[in-house]
């Protein structure tokens, strides 16, 4: 089969079209899982199979909001940890270092929660990208 594909090609059909259906074609061919324009048309017009995708609009949509939020998540747990960090830095100071031991339950909780979301937003991307 791929003998066949590498066959050199050596007769050129021309077409006539006008801008409106080049960008038409131009428009199905992208649709395709063909990467050009050349061999789209052929596969037509031999009456060959021609893969094509679909795209969900509301998926689309819903994949560019989890990964919005997945970047302020990311944002979030960042700014904890360099909030606690600091923190870290005052433990010189008693009354500091008596707070930083009760919250750092509190922070484990967060970042533990945080890889959990993040994880399972990962997996629904991966999800709907198959689809």
């Amino acid at each position: 089969m791929k003998d066949k594909e590498k066959e050199v090609r050596h007769f050129i059909l021309k077409v006539r079209m006008n801008s409106t259906e080049k960008k038409q074609l131009q428009k199905l061919q992208q649709t395709s899982t063909e990467k050009t324009v050349s061999n789209y048309v052929r596969k037509v017009a031999l009456q060959k199979p021609v893969i094509v995708s679909y795209r969900n609009q509301s998926a689309d949509d819903f994949l560019k909001d989890m990964l919005e939020l997945t970047k302020q998540l990311n944002g979030v747990g960042n700014n904890f940890n360099q909030a606690v960090h600091k923190l870290h830095t005052l433990d010189r100071i008693p009354e500091f270092r008596n707070w930083i031991q009760e919250q750092q339950a509190l922070h484990k909780q967060v970042v533990t929660s945080i890889e959990v979301i993040r994880s399972r937003m990962t997996q629904l991307y991966e999800q709907w990208l198959q689809k």
